[in-house]
């Protein structure tokens, strides 16, 4: 079976990607790295496999890699996969550790001809695919049985997420010179409460600079990718619990955004 279609109005994810690549050094590989330890509850993967669902800058993959993985890293967006190959160059990975793939998380075909992973790792990608429910299930059964998924899901907010669909069609429909119309007003939003607090305990930026210690991240790029981000779907922590326990996952991890605006986060073990 072939990935369906799905709306073709989509962020180009893989250039801001490649812009993040340029900050990318061994502080944050390190990040990350320890971002998969304390995620997974394990302090290697060695004779583990690993799937980086839509791999974006291939970050995860590297760090995968790095703590004794064998890793398939899968994206639809070009730049993307050309970003994971572009690590995956940078520290000499064999071919028969580290593969990089063209494909969507919708592709079942696809998904089915590589089989299952110890690890289904999948943060941030599957409410971007234009069929999460679909995305969702195909990582499921990508994961072997006792293996772990992780997954993060934007948090469904009712109105408010309603609200920031509306605005990311609108993004993504704007000419590359007036897309500062959304982002300007976006990042005052999102940051202005907290450069401000931050300015009050004579800590300027504080935050802001330490971005990285989450994930390894960027704050800038992680702006642009959420006022981006779309395809934008969004689910409540409970219906993703049901509907992975009606697969046969056991929820081990869970961390949510308390109800607000970012990403529910999911590591789970499958059972049966």
């Amino acid at each position: 079976m072939t990935a369906p279609c799905v709306e073709p109005l989509r962020f180009p994810f893989g250039a801001n990607w490649r812009r993040f690549l340029e900050t990318v050094d061994d502080r944050i590989v390190d990040e990350a790295v320890q971002s998969l330890c304390v995620g997974l509850g394990a302090e290697n993967l060695s004779q583990k496999s690993f799937l980086d669902l839509g791999s974006g800058s291939g970050l995860f993959s590297l760090a995968a890699w790095r703590l004794g993985a064998r890793v398939v890293s899968v994206d639809i967006d070009p730049d993307s996969v050309a970003c994971t190959a572009e690590l995956k160059r940078r520290v000499g990975a064999d071919d028969r550790l580290w593969q990089v793939l063209s494909g969507s998380a919708l592709d079942q075909q696809l998904l089915q001809s590589l089989g299952q992973f110890d690890v289904v790792y999948s943060w941030g990608v599957l409410h971007h695919t234009g069929a999460m429910w679909q995305g969702l299930d195909n990582a499921a059964r990508c994961t072997t049985d006792g293996g772990r998924l992780w997954v993060a899901i934007y948090n469904d907010q009712g109105r408010t997420s309603r609200r920031w669909r509306w605005l990311k069609r609108w993004y993504n429909r704007l000419p590359t010179g007036l897309k500062w119309l959304v982002w300007g007003p976006c990042l005052v939003r999102l940051w202005g409460p907290t450069m401000i607090r931050d300015l009050l305990r004579l800590q300027p930026l504080a935050r802001w600079k330490n971005y990285h210690s989450h994930r390894g991240m960027n704050a800038w790029y992680d702006v642009i990718d959420w006022v981006g981000g779309y395809p934008f779907e969004v689910a409540r922590p409970e219906q993703v619990f049901a509907f992975l326990a009606d697969r046969g996952f056991r929820l081990l991890r869970l961390k949510t955004c308390s109800g607000g605006l970012g990403c529910n986060e999911f590591v789970l073990r499958r059972e049966t």
